[in-house]
């Protein structure tokens, strides 16, 4: 049926049709001559077994969905993948798409893509609108393509960064919309940004016909995000979405999804892919559904979203004990923040410091995001980088309930920040004190001298 199975396959199941596939193709054969340049020989019995002798990769060098005769086997995995993940996102909450496949390539590079396919339709474009976010791979992404990205700065509503829909739709009438190739939204992102307003993007895209690609780089594990992307789709325009395959499903790093509601324009983004490509990314997102079957998948989204209530209500009784707070960012379905206003006013570094230690004691994924920060991006210059606005009102960490986290996970971390935090607020104040004496001792110096 081309479907996700309710329930999981054990694992000698999946290796037997993993094989059955693999024998499909033509270095597998028996008594097989192959006499051109790529015949799926390889030399390591342990990679052979590794890619459980799937060798020849998927597509063909005009086409990365085309099936290639000589691999039958490769090409039915890619194609079943294709179609399984399909169903996959439907269950997730985008119920009307009508198009994806599996690239393998991470979101940034499956994003340039869908720019660079999007220039043969819009030769005139030069720009793309996009709502800024401190995440420099989507902002490269743009450059990679060859296009100039128009930054849009965020609004500030209570804690929240929210999209400034008025100054997109008056830079289209500024830029023209002929020259936009498209407006770059996102879903998922780091508190205090919350998801684009996606609907009311669609709209406008709608209104002066512009294309519109949403980055929903971990936004599949969200209900919200993917409700956004069914509305948006639903009111107005939404071409492509892409999203990555590590953060949403648990598999190595190296392949994302590019989906959509228009079946042509998906296909004319995968001819778009030059050559052939690795089957990788496919065989690892298929054994891993197959293996959790629809069922199990629906649990650990149910598990995710569980655990963020868990996480937000424990950060915050720690934020209070620690005379700071959890912002409010309601419309973040996945990531958290809190406040750093003491350690910032104590000592400027010693935010950063605790984001050192935070790394030291084995706590992954926590980032602290200080004030003023300055970083430049292929020659643009972001103010307050990674804070996604020019001046934030306070310095925070961030926290995030991704899809696999456990309870322990969380209570680990937490016990680590109180720990961390303490520590910090000690030397910071120790540090305040000895810059205090120094600056009383050279004054007294001055006026000796």
């Amino acid at each position: 049926k081309g479907k996700c199975p309710e329930d999981g396959w054990d694992e000698s199941t999946i290796e037997l049709f993993l094989h059955e596939l693999a024998i499909m193709d033509s270095n597998n054969f028996l008594g097989n001559c192959g006499v051109g340049e790529r015949e799926g020989r390889v030399a390591s019995g342990l990679v052979a077994r590794r890619h459980y002798r799937l060798i020849h990769g998927i597509g063909r060098s005009g086409d990365i969905s085309a099936v290639q005769p000589k691999a039958a086997g490769s090409s039915l995995l890619n194609k079943l993948t294709n179609s399984v993940v399909l169903d996959i996102i439907k269950l997730a909450g985008v119920r009307t798409v009508t198009s994806c496949f599996v690239v393998p390539m991470a979101t940034g590079m499956s994003l340039t893509l869908c720019f660079l396919t999007l220039r043969h339709k819009r030769p005139k474009a030069k720009y793309i609108i996009w709502p800024r976010i401190d995440q420099k791979s989507c902002f490269k992404s743009m450059i990679t393509a060859g296009f100039e990205p128009v930054v849009i700065e965020n609004v500030l509503e209570g804690d929240e960064l929210r999209t400034d829909i008025e100054a997109v739709e008056t830079k289209i009438k500024v830029l023209g919309a002929e020259n936009i190739l498209c407006v770059h939204s996102t879903t998922s992102c780091f508190a205090p940004r919350v998801p684009d307003r996606l609907e009311e993007l669609a709209v406008i895209c709608a209104n002066y016909d512009i294309p519109h690609i949403v980055n929903n780089a971990y936004g599949v594990q969200s209900s919200k995000c993917m409700h956004l992307i069914q509305q948006g789709a639903r009111v107005g325009r939404i071409d492509a979405f892409v999203q990555s395959l590590d953060k949403n499903f648990m598999v190595p790093v190296g392949g994302a999804i590019i989906a959509g509601f228009n079946e042509s324009f998906i296909q004319e983004i995968s001819k778009m892919y030059p050559g052939r490509a690795s089957a990788s990314p496919s065989l690892d997102v298929l054994i891993t559904l197959l293996s959790l079957g629809a069922n199990g998948y629906k649990q650990l989204l149910k598990e995710r979203k569980e655990m963020f209530f868990y996480l937000s209500s424990e950060l915050k009784k720690l934020a209070d004990n620690h005379n700071e707070r959890l912002l409010d960012t309601p419309h973040n379905p996945i990531s958290l923040a809190m406040s750093l206003k003491n350690l910032d006013e104590n000592n400027d570094a010693a935010v950063t410091q605790l984001g050192s230690m935070l790394f030291t004691r084995q706590v992954s994924g926590a980032r602290v995001v200080p004030c003023g920060s300055v970083q430049t991006v292929n020659n643009y210059t972001f103010k307050g980088f990674m804070s996604h606005a020019n001046d934030y009102p306070c310095a925070y960490l961030n926290a995030a309930s991704a899809i696999g986290i456990k309870k322990q996970d969380v209570d680990v971390f937490l016990k680590r920040l109180d720990k961390c935090l303490k520590t910090s607020r000690k030397e910071s104040k120790k540090g305040k004190v000895v810059n205090e004496i120094s600056n009383s001792n050279t004054g007294t110096e001055q006026l000796e001298d």
